[in-house]
C-alpha cells in the first residue's frame, strides 16, 4: 500500500509534528542517539510513527512511515520500532489519545534502575499538568515495569494498568511513555513528567 492512500493534508501535518516534537526532545536530551519513539494517530485510525533506527533530533520525512492500528506498515519495506506495539496499546486502550511519546531521558533510567514498582511523585505544582490533576496537594503514581524484550510480553504486563495513568509509565532502565489528545498535550506532559523526574534525581542528590 502507497502512503498517498493517506489525506495529503492529514499525513503533512502528522509528519511535521512528529519531526518537530523529535527535535525538542533531542534539545532536551531525552532521545539521545537511536532512542526513543514517536507517533500520532491520523484521522483514519492509522499511525504515522518514527521509522526504526533513526535519530529524533534529526528526523526528514523519510524518518516517518505509517503503520496500521497493529503496527503492521502499510508500506512495503518499511520497518517500524519494535515498541510500535507499545504505541498501538495506548491508541486501542484510550479512544482519546492521539499521539504517543516514548523517551530516554537520564533522570528516568536512574531513578527507575533503584528499585521499586512505581515512583510517587508528591507536592508539586507541575503535577497539574496531568489529566485529572487540579491540585498540588495530592500524589502521582508512575508505575515501572521491567524492561522486556519481549515487547508482547511487556505490553501484556502493562495492560492491566493502563487505566490509572494519568502520567504515563517508565520502563526500567530504559524511559518513559506519556500520552495525550494531541501532540501539544503529550508535550506537554511529558515535560512535566520529565521536569518531576529531574527534580526527584537532584532531591535525592542532596539528602
Amino acid at each position: 500500500m502507497d502512503k498517498a492512500v493517506f489525506p495529503a493534508g492529514a499525513y503533512c501535518r502528522a509528519v511535521e509534528q512528529v519531526i518537530a516534537a523529535g527535535q525538542r526532545m533531542d534539545r532536551f536530551g531525552w532521545v539521545p542517539a537511536t532512542a526513543g519513539n514517536i507517533s500520532i494517530r491520523l484521522p483514519d485510525g492509522n499511525l504515522a510513527i518514527t521509522r526504526s533506527g533513526g535519530h529524533k533530533g534529526m528526523l526528514g520525512v523519510d524518518g516517518v512511515i505509517c503503520v496500521d492500528a497493529t503496527g503492521r506498515p502499510l508500506t512495503t519495506g518499511d520497518r517500524p520500532s519494535a515498541e510500535t506495539l507499545l504505541h498501538c496499546q495506548i491508541y486501542a486502550h484510550d479512544p482519546h489519545a492521539g499521539a504517543v511519546l516514548h523517551g530516554h531521558s537520564v533522570a528516568s533510567t536512574v531513578l527507575s534502575r533503584l528499585g521499586g514498582d512505581a515512583l510517587v511523585l508528591d507536592g508539586y505544582e507541575v503535577q497539574k499538568v496531568f489529566a485529572g490533576q487540579s491540585t498540588h496537594a495530592a500524589q502521582v503514581r508512575v508505575p515501572i515495569f521491567d524492561n522486556d524484550q519481549d515487547i508482547a510480553r511487556l505490553s501484556g504486563v502493562v495492560a492491566p494498568h493502563l487505566d490509572g495513568m494519568c502520567a504515563g509509565y517508565i520502563i526500567r532502565g530504559h524511559g518513559v511513555y506519556v500520552w495525550g489528545a494531541d501532540m501539544d498535550t503529550a508535550l506537554a506532559r511529558l515535560e512535566g513528567l520529565e521536569f518531576l523526574l529531574a527534580c526527584e534525581l537532584e532531591e535525592r542528590k542532596i539528602r
